[in-house]
């Protein structure tokens, strides 16, 4: 991926971006930009605190390890953690309101029956802001948002890599209203098995932006690799690999 280099406009330091991101925070004083027109972030920049150094993350996938049912008994013991990295990833926060109207058919008791019913919902949801190409378990994150503060480039612990962001507002908050409509669509056919038309209005709050950090740890078990990612605010493991007959836990 091609990588990119201007002055930032708040403290002259080299601000490098590669190809495809949007949104670029200067990692020397926390300026945030908006390459695409070259103009200052606006909207409210947050951040989550990292809580956990690399020991004590290592500690916390391995007590995970541990208390998991389905793990082999001498896991935590063995796994030798091959690449330890925290990186404090992008995320869009979009406060919205959804309210959806359907009509369908209740066919699965033979007979076939009219149904039609409304889902209202209030959310906070999450985009990942990453690169497109790079998969994150978004759905899985819980992410502590009473914890977050204004971004502090301060705060991030040396080491430690901030991730810029490859969606801007807009696309977050369309993406956002495509995943709840598919949402409420698969909890209309609690309702009915066929869905023959869905509406859905949506009421969008003030979105934000926000970097969260995150341990991106992989181990290695009796040969085979493995990947965790762990929360590094509240060190919760988000999803993680286990060595079992279904691979994948």
């Amino acid at each position: 991926m091609a990588t990119s280099k201007i002055a930032c406009d708040h403290c002259g330091a080299p601000l490098k971006y590669s190809s495809g991101e949007i949104i670029v925070t200067c990692p020397y004083c926390g300026y945030t930009v908006v390459i695409d027109i070259g103009k200052p972030f606006t909207l409210e920049h947050s951040l989550l605190p990292s809580n956990f150094n690399e020991k004590k993350a290592i500690d916390r996938v391995k007590s995970w390890m541990k208390h998991s049912f389905i793990a082999p008994g001498d896991l935590a013991r063995r796994a030798k953690f091959t690449d330890v990295r925290l990186q404090f990833l992008p995320f869009w926060v979009i406060p919205i309101t959804a309210t959806s109207t359907y009509r369908g058919l209740f066919e699965r008791t033979g007979s076939r029956i009219e149904k039609k019913g409304s889902i209202k919902k209030k959310y906070n949801w999450v985009i990942f802001g990453g690169g497109r190409g790079t998969e994150f378990p978004t759905r899985e994150f819980d992410i502590p948002l009473e914890g977050k503060m204004p971004y502090d480039f301060r705060k991030i612990p040396e080491g430690a890599k901030v991730f810029n962001s490859e969606i801007g507002e807009k696309e977050a908050v369309d993406m956002a209203k495509q995943q709840i409509k598919n949402d409420h669509r698969f909890l209309a056919k609690e309702d009915a098995d066929r869905i023959i038309d869905l509406e859905t209005e949506f009421k969008v709050g003030k979105a934000y932006y926000l970097h969260a950090p995150v341990w991106i740890m992989r181990y290695k078990y009796k040969g085979k690799n493995y990947q965790v990612f762990l929360d590094g605010c509240e060190g919760e493991v988000v999803k993680g690999d286990i060595p079992t007959d279904s691979g994948f836990f």
